[in-house]
């Protein structure tokens, strides 16, 4: 890792230690201790910021490709939440970014390669790379973004290898930009993840993600109870986090991740799926599901733009991927919307302990029997609730 970028490592290191970080609106909220984790990502004053954690502490520069990673691999992530590896190949999933990342089909080639999975390239049809407006003039390369942009790539890879993958690179990391790139990732895809977030927001002054019969999922932030947009809007699926233990490719325990964001929006609605599950909010409320989020129980990925290779990482940028790759192997999205999954809880894994803080109503921050803010409906088991 080049010097600037440790030491704006160290620096993020710092502010978290501190317990506040700054959001797109520039006003400090609490962030959430996560040990020998750095935000990939720097904080922002406008538009948003990428919502990937990468671990300090295992001195990835001594793994090769042919090395096993650090990290879960996608037979773990698969055996955790109950999924087959077969899926359409008709399907695609859209990986929404800002900025770009040179390096991200050979990355992807290498991570595929590492964990047995079928060749995704540009060559053979699976993978493709376009800028907003869907040409191959791409905006300028940045570090966090291309953490986050392998990340990404990597867990739809994971969860749904016979999907074919879209990443479309926004010019910056405003909502205008990450927006016109989600209005094309919509128009050519069929689910759609989004692992960046700023300060709530109105979907009628950011109308970028209303697109029915597509699948729209968004992180609900790292820095513990508090909303974030694009995760409030009414027309995605808040995708939360949690602390998942394996054994082998078999799930252990799962539990909230204390960075886990949640909360209650009072400029969107709430979802009409949500009416029966007493969220304790007048408006919208999230998240909606989960997904593994913990660095600590993070998920082995390969970067290679700017950074030496196998790493490991957390956040909900890990989730939100997740489980647009989920919808994307239940190949169901055109008959649905965000609400199909509260009318299928009882298909989830129920996460009953932990919290991302202290507020009232309690479920808003606690885990508890049903849905919770943290974890929602809980983490997939299977694909029937997609």
């Amino acid at each position: 890792m080049h010097t600037m970028k440790r030491v704006a490592a160290v620096a993020a290191a710092l502010l978290v230690g501190l317990g506040t970080t700054t959001l797109s609106s520039g006003a400090a909220v609490a962030a959430k201790p996560t040990p020998h984790s750095v935000r990939a990502c720097a904080a922002v004053t406008h538009g948003a910021a990428c919502l990937a954690w990468v671990r300090t502490d295992l001195v990835p520069g001594k793994l090769v490709p042919n090395a096993t990673p650090s990290g879960l691999s996608p037979a773990q992530l698969r055996g955790a939440y109950n999924l087959t590896s077969s899926g359409s190949a008709s399907q695609t999933i859209g990986i929404v970014d800002a900025y770009d990342d040179p390096n991200a089909e050979a990355d992807l080639g290498v991570y595929r390669s590492q964990f047995g999975l079928p060749a995704c390239t540009t060559a053979n049809g699976c993978f493709s790379k376009v800028s907003q407006t869907g040409t191959t003039s791409y905006p300028r390369g940045n570090t966090g973004w291309a953490e986050e942009i392998s990340l990404d790539i990597d867990m739809a890879s994971a969860i749904c290898p016979n999907c074919h993958i879209l990443l479309v690179e926004a010019k910056s990391n405003s909502f205008a930009n990450l927006g016109a790139a989600v209005n094309y990732a919509a128009a050519h895809a069929n689910a759609v993840s989004n692992s960046y977030g700023g300060s709530d927001a109105s979907d009628a002054s950011a109308p970028y993600y209303n697109h029915p019969g597509v699948a729209i999922t968004a992180s609900s932030g790292d820095s513990g109870f508090g909303v974030q947009f694009p995760a409030s809007s009414h027309y995605v699926t808040a995708v939360g986090g949690t602390h998942l233990v394996m054994s082998g490719t078999t799930r252990s325990s799962e539990t909230v991740w204390s960075g886990a964001g949640s909360g209650c929006s009072t400029l969107n609605p709430a979802l009409t799926g949500q009416a029966s599950f007493n969220t304790g909010c007048a408006g919208r409320a999230e998240a909606d599901v989960s997904a593994v989020a913990d660095p600590n129980t993070g998920v082995a990925v390969y970067d290679t733009y700017r950074e030496p290779g196998w790493l490991v990482f957390g956040g909900t940028s890990v989730a939100s991927p997740i489980i647009a790759s989920v919808f994307a192997l239940a190949g169901n999205e055109s008959s649905i919307d965000n609400n199909f999954p509260y009318t299928h809880s009882s298909n989830f894994f129920d996460i009953t302990s932990g919290s991302n803080g202290t507020c009232s109503p309690s479920q808003l921050c606690t885990a508890r029997v049903g849905w919770d803010g943290p974890t929602g409906l809980g983490t997939p088991n299977g694909i029937a609730a997609f």
